[in-house]
């Protein structure tokens, strides 16, 4: 079983953080988005990785091999961006005639990973949803296998999403279903989709169980990556680290903050998480995520995301500001 983890994604949405920032790394309750999706599938036993990099691709290789040192990690390189199917069709030569699991690299989702990989037959995580015209959607039927899948219908006749978690056992046909429909350049919104070689198998007689995820957590932009952030901390709990300096601090949980932060005369909490050596002085920050090595002072921060390397000074205001940035807020 080999785990494979495109993230060679531009993350558009999650702009100016990602023009200096993979969207896998940007900070979430403590971790990474990337960091979360390792650990899980570790947990549950994988040990072979395959990840699928492109913009910002070397930073990825640096921090998985910095933060998992010793793991059996294959990166490939989708220098041009077609479309997830494609992306996969790029592992061809690493997987062999293994049976393989996705995650897409923005995906993080609570479920039973172990009883997935014991399926003796393909699964496909889905998830109940408002709005299916956004997603790939699957149609289910009375015994949980999927009839159908297409990739974001304007007219949906199912409302379960696929969430991006993919447990393939028939890899020479998937890998045959990528090759023709790019050969033929069937495209969905311009892209090679995985939902599109996935139906392949399925007209092919594929069968594919759906599993239901408890909890799907959206990292795609600010306002719902925030959302994630809180209901994280929640679930992880508060963690601060033992080094660092506080002085006439009122933390009101959950928060996480990381190691060597010097923060004063505020008021920190709830739902924030701060990065290392980031230093706070008379400021009131909840419902926020604040990068490394920032510096604010005398502000009133809420549902803000803020970059590494960052310094904000000035009065209340909601933010969205990228790494290596300087904002004063102040009378000139």
């Amino acid at each position: 079983m080999k785990a494979i983890i495109p993230v060679a994604g531009a993350g558009t949405k999650l702009r100016p953080h990602t023009y200096t920032q993979p969207k896998a790394l940007i900070p979430l309750a403590g971790k990474t988005i990337l960091s979360i999706i390792v650990d899980q599938l570790l947990e549950a036993g994988i040990t072979e990785f395959i990840f699928i990099v492109g913009y910002l691709g070397t930073k990825i290789q640096d921090y998985v091999v910095d933060k998992y040192p010793g793991l059996n990690a294959r990166f490939v390189f989708q220098n041009e961006r077609h479309g997830i199917g494609h992306a996969i069709l790029l592992t061809k030569d690493l997987v062999g005639d293994d049976e393989i699991f996705i995650v897409l690299g923005d995906t993080i989702c609570e479920y039973d990973t172990r009883s997935v990989l014991e399926k003796q037959v393909s699964t496909l995580g889905v998830k109940r949803v408002d709005d299916p015209r956004d997603f790939g959607v699957a149609e289910i039927e009375e015994d949980g296998f999927i009839s159908l899948v297409v990739e974001k219908p304007q007219i949906p006749k199912s409302n379960m999403a696929l969430v991006g978690i993919y447990r393939i056992r028939e890899t020479s046909l998937l890998f045959s279903c990528l090759e023709s429909n790019i050969k033929s350049q069937l495209t969905s919104y311009g892209e090679y989709n995985l939902t599109d070689a996935i139906e392949c198998m399925i007209r092919n007689g594929v069968k594919f169980e759906s599993f239901k995820v408890q909890n799907w957590f959206d990292c795609g932009k600010k306002e719902t990556l925030l959302e994630s952030n809180a209901k994280l901390l929640k679930k992880f709990g508060s963690n601060i680290a033992p080094d660092h300096q506080l002085e006439n601090t009122i933390i009101i949980h959950p928060v996480n903050i990381a190691s060597g932060c010097d923060i004063k005369n505020s008021i920190i909490g709830p739902n924030v998480a701060i990065g290392e050596k980031t230093s706070v002085n008379y400021s009131i920050i909840k419902d926020s995520i604040i990068g490394s090595f920032a510096d604010l002072f005398d502000i009133v921060l809420t549902h803000s995301l803020i970059g590494s390397d960052t310094e904000v000074k000035g009065e209340s205001r909601s933010l969205n500001i990228g790494d290596n940035t300087e904002i004063d807020l102040g009378e000139s």
